[in-house]
């Protein structure tokens, strides 16, 4: 990883050297009907880095009948695989946290449908093999913002929940979460200052910009420099963006938003940028 010096509310973007790993898991905790903690562990996560709490890693998930996935070999014009091998299904994400010492890393699944992901994490168990590769690269955030607004639905949790985990005594935050229904809300813990307002779709479908967008429209700021983070579907972080820019007054280099997931496509996953 790049040696970097922070500056005041500085954001800076830093590179890691890209390696796949194949990692076990240790153990499974379901903390929510639909969120699913997976810890795992290895050997190859020795040298693991993981500067910023929406880092994502690829997962690579075995074929069916294999114990373990085969992950390709990196050379200058990409990955490559052996002939006729083959190639894993890879999904994005975010590694929620990593303890050097019990060199275990945890990760987060939200159960939403019948997704390669989500169909893998309901049946894993200790033992389980599957492959890693990154984070190529972070977004690291200061932490002396005068506050942070973090917005997302169920799959930003994990990100949410680290950022939550990693502010300082002293950090002010403000959080907006959308879940399924009240039994789907799960621990933030955090030493700083946090407000957080969880909403409820109560039966309604995901994905749709009514609740969020509403919520980030009635917000009363607080004073100060601020950032905000948010990730959720295409069109409802589309809709939380504009509010922010247009009705806030928010700049957009004070703004990090994420597409996690869109209607009808699979394994998307894209920042909004202009």
């Amino acid at each position: 990883m790049e040696k970097h010096i922070q500056e005041k509310h500085s954001v800076t973007r830093v590179r890691h050297p890209l390696k796949l790993r194949l990692i076990t898991v240790r153990k499974t905790e379901r903390i929510a009907p639909h969120m699913l903690r997976v810890t795992f562990a290895g050997e190859s996560l020795q040298d693991f880095v993981s500067a910023s709490h929406d880092d994502h890693v690829k997962l690579f998930f075995p074929a069916p009948g294999q114990a373990a996935p085969i992950l390709p070999s990196l050379s200058e014009t990409g990955p490559e695989y052996p002939e006729g091998a083959i190639r894993p299904s890879m999904r994005d994400y975010t590694p929620s946290s990593y303890d050097p010492v019990a060199g275990e890393l945890v990760i987060d699944f939200a159960l939403h449908g019948d997704g390669l992901a989500a169909s893998w994490a309901e049946q894993a168990a200790p033992g389980q093999v599957i492959g890693a590769g990154g984070p190529r690269g972070s977004f690291v955030v200061s932490d002396d913002f005068d506050w942070y607004l973090l917005i997302g639905d169920e799959t930003a949790l994990p990100a949410i929940g680290r950022r939550l985990a990693e502010l300082p005594v002293g950090a002010r935050a403000i959080v907006i979460a959308e879940v399924a229904d009240a039994g789907e809300e799960i621990n933030l813990p955090s030493e700083a200052e946090v407000s957080l307002t969880w909403l409820h779709r109560n039966g309604e479908p995901a994905g749709y910009p009514q609740r969020l967008e509403g919520a980030v429209r009635a917000l009363a700021l607080p004073a100060g420099e601020g950032y905000v983070w948010a990730a959720a579907e295409l069109s409802v972080i589309g809709a939380i963006r504009k509010v922010l820019v247009d009705e806030h007054g928010i700049n957009k280099k004070r703004i990090r938003a994420a597409s996690y997931w869109k209607h009808g496509a699979v394994a998307h996953h894209s920042a909004l940028e202009d």
